[in-house]
């Protein structure tokens, strides 16, 4: 059997009817840049997240980029944010010509350590951004306590996370700026690139605004420099069209999730995803943990089973950030993990047979 990671037609199949005529009504009324739907999707994800204010840009990068910016980001400036996390976490800090400041992690939820975020801070802390990685938060209490402490911005990095909540608040409305990315293979994708920036601060949510369309208001008159950083229209009609299934795709992951703690629970030396208590976890990726990674990999593709290694080489490691200064072992949390995780399939589609075949393989490998 043939398991993927993914299967995207799987997910149009049902949605064809809904996205097909969003598609044709924007490709009648031509209004592609920043047209009614744009709007329209902008104001359904405040309405959702419980954010006042949502700005669509081209995609989840350009997200973090011009909410950095937003909260007045500079060159000079650190943020501290994640050593876990795909490179535009950090790739987004330095291309505003801020220096990243890399925190470990807690190793049950991948997600960065609130006291290692706190002993990073300096002078030059202009911003902390916590990622929320594979669906779930991170601990938002400690880290947003610290930031109103210093008067520091934070911007959450919730590209993985549309749904999740912290504590009864949905992601979207914890930071001062959350960034939402839109790429296909998201728990609510497009068909390309897409992203959101989520605020509650009028003024930020104004710059926001501004900075996506060249810096300019009105057209052809600039304050300052920004960006060519639009969600087109087309594909906030598509996620538009998409919005209401997403509650369901995400219990459906939910549901996977549930049958994978269950079925695996105590299988070899594998580590199981962890849930923070009186939150919504909702499985972007489902993703476990063993010090026989490489060979369970090896075992999934020879059975071709879909998986993904998230992430394997941690930002403070990467080649281009070797002029910061750091060196393995600066984050052990981190850098263990990297060794260790692979993501299995959990989308909403994935059937139970298929399911069930996954875990079979991962129970043979460990003897079960």
């Amino acid at each position: 059997m043939q398991v993927p990671l993914l299967d995207l037609k799987r997910e149009y199949a049902e949605t064809k009817p809904a996205v097909d005529a969003a598609v044709h009504t924007v490709l009648d009324h031509a209004k592609f840049i920043l047209g009614p739907e744009v709007k329209q999707f902008e104001e359904k994800i405040a309405a959702y997240t419980g954010a006042k204010h949502a700005i669509g840009v081209a995609s989840g990068s350009d997200a973090l980029v011009l909410a950095l910016r937003a909260c007045g980001v500079g060159p000079g400036d650190e943020v501290i944010t994640s050593a876990f996390s795909f490179f535009a976490s950090a790739g987004s800090i330095s291309r505003l010509g801020a220096r990243p400041v890399f925190a470990d992690i807690d190793p049950r939820t991948y997600n960065v350590d609130p006291a290692s975020v706190a002993a990073a801070i300096t002078g030059k802390t202009k911003a902390i951004m916590p990622v929320y990685l594979y669906g779930q938060t991170a601990e938002m209490t400690p880290i947003l306590e610290v930031a109103r402490s210093r008067k520091i911005r934070t911007v959450g990095d919730a590209a993985q996370s549309l749904s999740s909540e912290y504590k009864g608040t949905k992601a979207g409305a914890l930071c001062d700026t959350e960034c939402f990315s839109f790429f296909p293979s998201k728990n609510l994708g497009c068909a390309g690139d897409g992203g959101m920036v989520t605020a509650s601060d009028p003024e930020l949510a104004d710059m926001l605004r501004i900075l996506r369309v060249h810096g300019s208001r009105p057209k052809y008159y600039h304050k300052i420099t920004g960006y060519n950083s639009r969600l087109a229209t087309l594909q906030a009609a598509i996620l538009m069209a998409k919005l209401p299934f997403l509650d369901r795709w995400s219990d459906a992951r939910t549901a996977h999730a549930t049958i994978y703690d269950r079925e695996l629970a105590g299988v070899g030396d594998l580590e199981l995803p962890y849930r923070m208590p009186g939150c919504r976890h909702i499985y972007n990726q489902y993703t476990i943990a063993t010090s026989q990674r490489d060979k369970l990999v090896a075992c999934f593709e020879e059975k071709q089973i879909g998986h993904a290694i998230y992430y394997p080489v941690p930002l403070h490691l990467q080649e281009c950030y070797a002029n910061l200064g750091y060196k393995a072992g600066d984050f052990p949390s981190c850098e263990k993990r990297a060794n260790e995780v692979v993501s299995i399939p959990v989308y909403p589609y994935l059937t139970e047979a298929e399911q069930a075949f996954v875990i079979q393989t991962i129970k043979e490998f460990f003897g079960k």
